[in-house]
């Protein structure tokens, strides 16, 4: 049975839990719930669709990114869009960045939008732009 929850079982069988698995991030010291975010960003009516996820950070714990379709206007304004989070939520809930996505945005078997399978592609992504930039500045490096 999947619970979301982490336990450890002892010699004799006794589960013991100790933590869960869950969707909340912990940005600054502050637990958010991925849901909170959108909910504000549906409220901008700006995007069409979104999903919002942490991403591990040195001081933050976790960033909180974003992953937006556009509204019925074909476009996605994204600084428009952090304005009016700035202005909605408190400071800690902003999220750190915002990729424009074409929609619809892909489904679990559930019907639900992919948080995981998005969240893995933006570290992918952000992986491979890494690696490109570390290359890059080995090969600017080795021209000097």
């Amino acid at each position: 049975m999947f619970s979301g929850d982490t336990v450890r079982s002892d010699e004799e069988g006794f589960l013991y839990f100790i933590g869960r698995r869950d969707e909340m991030m912990k940005t600054s010291g502050y637990r958010v719930s991925p849901t909170e975010v959108e909910e504000v960003l549906y409220a901008t009516r700006l995007v069409g669709e979104c999903v919002a996820f942490g991403v591990d950070h040195p001081t933050l714990g976790h960033a909180i990114q974003v992953i937006a379709t556009p509204g019925t206007g074909g476009t996605l304004d994204t600084a428009a869009l952090l304005t009016e989070c700035r202005r909605r939520m408190p400071a800690y809930m902003v999220p750190a960045g915002v990729t424009v996505r074409a929609g619809p945005l892909p489904r679990n078997p559930n019907g639900k939008i992919d948080r995981k399978m998005l969240a893995g592609e933006f570290l992918a992504n952000a992986a491979l732009t890494a690696d490109a930039g570390k290359l890059d500045t080995c090969i600017e490096g080795s021209r000097k």
